[in-house]
């Protein structure tokens, strides 16, 4: 069983990027899917931002990303996506997609906002 992120990359504030998290091993549509990230520096915790439910359509976001970042997962890819606009600094981070259900992470992926 596998959660493999997409590659995330630079971007500059206000600019947009998508991640997807590719499912392997299992129908990830019979899980509710989590997207996390983990901020550097000393202290940090994961967070989460989002998460979408089996029936993909209920939602729910973190107040610092709701407007911006969109979940969605596409059942015939067995996939699920973070669509994030208007990037700020303060969106630098590790991301991962989880299946928490499962106690399943994927590895990660780096996404830096940076001018």
């Amino acid at each position: 069983l596998q959660l493999v992120e997409s590659v995330g990359g630079l971007v500059q504030p206000g600019g947009s990027l998508r991640l997807s998290c590719a499912a392997s091993g299992f129908a990830s549509r019979s899980d509710a899917i989590s997207w996390y990230r983990q901020a550097p520096g000393p202290g940090k915790e994961r967070e989460l931002l989002a998460y979408i439910f089996r029936d993909g359509t209920s939602t729910n976001y973190v107040d610092s990303v709701k407007g911006r970042f969109t979940i969605s997962r596409d059942y015939a890819k067995n996939a699920v996506y973070l669509q994030m606009n208007s990037l700020k600094l303060e969106d630098t981070a590790v991301y991962f997609c989880v299946a928490r259900s499962r106690g399943l992470w994927g590895q990660g992926t780096q996404v830096t906002v940076s001018s």
